[in-house]
C-alpha cells in the first residue's frame, strides 16, 4: 500500500487531499467516524424537520454536499481495513 493516498471522490492529479496510510489506527479511525457522524447528524435533524420544501435542485445540491465527508469516511475505513487485514495476515504467519 503506498504511503499517501488520494481520496476517492477527486479526480485531479496529482491529487492534493490524501490520506496518510501509515498514521496510526485510531487517528484514522477518529477522522472517518468524525466524517461519517458528521453527515449522519444532518441528515437526522433534516429526517425530524415538521416542514421541509422538496425543491430538487437545492435536494440534489444538498445531497452533493453530504457525499463528500461520507466517502471521504468511507476512504479512511478502507485503509483501516487494509491495515487491519495486513496485521492480521502477518500474525497468521508467524
Amino acid at each position: 500500500m503506498n504511503r499517501y493516498a488520494p481520496l476517492s471522490g477527486i479526480d485531479a492529479i496529482p491529487a492534493a487531499l490524501l490520506i496518510d496510510t501509515q498514521a496510526p489506527l485510531d487517528v484514522l479511525q477518529t477522522m472517518a467516524d468524525y466524517r461519517i457522524r458528521t453527515v449522519t447528524q444532518v441528515l437526522e435533524n433534516i429526517a425530524f424537520r415538521a416542514e421541509i420544501g422538496c425543491d430538487t435542485v437545492v435536494l440534489a445540491d444538498f445531497s452533493r454536499l453530504l457525499a463528500i465527508p461520507l466517502r471521504d469516511g468511507c476512504d479512511l475505513l478502507e485503509v483501516i481495513g487494509k491495515r487491519l487485514r495486513a496485521q492480521a495476515s502477518a500474525s497468521a504467519s508467524a
